[in-house]
């Protein structure tokens, strides 16, 4: 749209990396529980390009999950002071804290890890251990110690300010309409097609290298991938690899399913305060299910000191919410390692400013865009935010000569 003569090349058969949802049986699955942030970064390059998505907002019939025991979950002022999951003490902490949220300067919590925040912020054990569960659904992110404080209350206060929003249909309409959109405006869409390697003249790019050895030429490369792929397309890179090595990805185990129907109709979300576990009903609030049907989402959210995840761990979730569920199974998937992003922003960086930047500083027309790359958001937020960054500096380029870019 801005003038640059564009080619993607994606080596798989289909667009969308882990934006992918799959049809069973009626039921959409995505690939682990997805949400967009109503006051994120996503959602803004998406209208910006004429994506508009559809779904819808969860709310009621939440819950505290500890002990594998179900509480009121707070969700506001009359459920915080009702709930027997925080002690008087905590409530008032709590509540707080939650007050004062959204005037939270984050600029200066870039290296101080998520933590150290909630200890030097909250004094009680109860009070930490709600507010750490909040920060691990914001963030898919259990691991507060590495984790920045700037990222995890800029989540937060996302959450809190505009909630989230499940997507009509999954993820891959999102896809679909990005890649209709990309088609009317002239872009060159190769898929199955594999990118070996950049090609440089010097410290400047000059193309990529096809895998079947085919050179095509470019003035700009943008690279959508983890840090390890980033690394791999400039071998012997010292500054890439050391990036691919100091990453730390967020991850959790899934399990979706696909039931005829909710053995308690009015439980549709739980959350762990005691461990990093997570459910939702999705179709309790997107069209992701047949009529009458539920698509679940479960998760546990990995990093730290953790154990390694089983299955029965997160069917034990299950049963807590809805006893009686796999009476109704239709469709299931576990997942024990899915990869929600490729890096997190880490304290010991200095949190979002110390990720990557968009632009390759030591190879000239070299960018790169991800959920780790950026000063901007995490997760699709910080995807979306970073591609439409390396869209400003191609466009600032190609006012002064027309410019070939393309994106492996």
């Amino acid at each position: 749209r801005g003038g640059c003569e564009v080619t993607l090349y994606e080596r798989s058969k289909h667009l969308g990396g882990r934006a992918q949802t799959t049809e069973v049986e009626g039921f959409r699955f995505n690939l682990g529980p997805h949400a967009l942030y109503r006051a994120g970064a996503a959602l803004r390059v998406l209208g910006r390009l004429g994506v508009k998505p559809t779904g819808g907002i969860p709310g009621a019939g939440g819950y505290a999950l500890r002990a594998g025991h179900l509480h009121t979950l707070p969700s506001g002022p009359v459920t915080l002071m009702t709930t027997d999951v925080l002690s008087l003490a905590g409530k008032l902490e709590v509540a707080r804290l939650l007050a004062r949220l959204a005037r939270i300067d984050t600029a200066p919590l870039g290296s101080l890890s998520t933590r150290e925040w909630l200890d030097t912020r909250l004094a009680r054990e109860d009070s930490r251990a709600l507010v750490a569960a909040l920060v691990r659904v914001a963030t898919y992110c259990a691991d507060h110690s590495a984790l920045s404080a700037q990222a995890a209350v800029k989540q937060l206060q996302a959450a809190v300010s505009a909630n989230v929003l499940y997507v009509d249909g999954g993820w891959s309409t999102l896809v679909d309409a990005v890649e209709r959109q990309a088609r009317e405006a002239g872009v060159r869409l190769e898929l199955s097609t594999r990118v070996d390697g950049v090609v440089l003249k010097g410290e400047r790019v000059e193309g990529v290298r096809l895998a079947d050895g085919t050179v095509r030429a470019a003035d700009a490369v943008v690279v959508a991938g983890s840090p390890t792929e980033v690394a791999a397309l400039v071998p012997g890179d010292a500054v890439l690899e050391r990036e691919a090595r100091e990453a730390l990805p967020i991850k959790a185990a899934t399990l979706e399913l696909g039931l005829s129907s909710l053995p308690r109709p009015g439980a549709l979300f739980a959350l762990g305060v005691d461990g990093p576990w997570y459910a939702s009903v999705h179709s309790a609030f997107a069209k992701l299910a047949p009529e009458g049907g539920a698509m679940v989402h479960v998760a546990k959210y990995l990093g730290g000191s953790g154990t390694d995840p089983t299955e029965a761990e997160l069917e034990a979730v299950m049963d807590a919410l809805q006893p009686g569920w796999r009476a109704h199974v239709v469709a299931r998937r576990f997942r024990p390692a899915l990869t929600v992003s490729a890096g997190l922003p880490q304290a010991a960086k200095g949190g979002l400013s110390g990720r990557p930047s968009v632009e390759v500083p030591h190879v000239g027309g070299l960018y790169r865009v991800g959920d780790w790359v950026g000063t901007e958001g995490m997760l699709a937020d910080a995807a979306l935010a970073s591609a439409e960054a390396v869209e400003g500096a191609l466009l600032r380029g190609a006012q002064a000569h027309p410019r070939r870019a393309v994106g492996a």
